[in-house]
């Protein structure tokens, strides 16, 4: 594995400050005025507190820039967007602007646990770990539970990763040192799933079983899709950002979709 420098060596060709000990959360925004402040506070209520929160916003047309100036917790960095450009660019930019050890990940309206970052990192740390997820429940738009606990696999290497994406994107976090600077191609969908396949290729993911966060489900989301538009985004994931063959890739999203099928049946539990 590329290892970086905390006195900012560069590594995968770039010139890069890394902070000892520090987690950069990475969020996107678009149009979440009505749940960023809350996803804010679920950071910076932490109790591991060295961290930053580096929020880029794709140019929404909502309160979303009015709601998180209005914190002024010197640990958030907010970047806009020129033009909007979709998930993945916002991620990339983050993921560049990032001082941190440490990344995770939380949409801008997902929700985490006070004591998810601290309790990541002891597992992690403790067992020698440089790529880990953990479990969650779901919420409705309401900040009501949906009575749904997700696991996983204790271990999702790589050819379990090309199955299925098991960890959810509010509960993956990755060494920097470990990793380097991980960018992905511009697709609309799945592109955190993507980070997910450049991640296991050089090392496998281990399950923290702790409930640590809350997805949120929202009756107009981006991952709510029918069938053909699904099977099309996958198509894409595997084509586009993993560089399969066409053929490879139509057969790595159908076998991808039967395998949610099967994650829901056996690591979706009601509660």
């Amino acid at each position: 594995m590329k290892e970086s420098n905390i006195n900012g060596q560069p590594y995968d060709g770039i010139q890069r400050e890394i902070v000892d000990g520090l987690v950069s959360v990475i969020m996107p925004s678009w149009n979440t005025a009505k749940f960023i402040g809350k996803s804010i506070q679920s950071v910076l209520k932490q109790t591991y507190e060295n961290l930053e929160l580096v929020i880029v916003d794709d140019c929404s047309t909502d309160n979303t820039d009015e709601i998180v100036k209005s914190f002024s917790d010197p640990r958030i960095r907010y970047y806009k967007n020129k033009k909007n450009s979709g998930a993945a660019v916002s991620r990339n930019r983050a993921i560049r602007e990032a001082k941190g050890e440490w990344i995770a990940f939380l949409d801008s309206d997902d929700l985490w646990k006070p004591e998810k970052l601290e309790r990541q990192i002891v597992f992690m740390k403790q067992n020698g770990y440089v790529f880990s997820y953990h479990e969650y429940t779901k919420i409705d738009e309401e900040d009501n539970p949906l009575g749904i606990y997700v696991s996983g696999p204790e271990v999702v290497d790589r050819h379990r990763m090309y199955n299925y994406g098991y960890p959810g994107c509010l509960t993956f976090m990755y060494s920097v040192k470990a990793f380097g600077l991980i960018q992905i191609k511009d697709i609309k969908k799945n592109n955190d799933y993507a980070i997910l396949l450049k991640l296991c290729k050089k090392a496998d993911c281990y399950l923290l079983k702790e409930n640590l966060a809350e997805y949120r489900i929202r009756k107009k989301s981006i991952s709510h899709d029918k069938l053909r538009k699904k099977l099309r985004s996958h198509y894409d994931l595997f084509h586009v950002c993993d560089g399969k063959p066409a053929p490879v890739a139509f057969w790595y999203a159908c076998w991808n979709m039967f395998y949610g099928i099967k994650k829901k049946q056996k690591y979706e539990t009601k509660i």
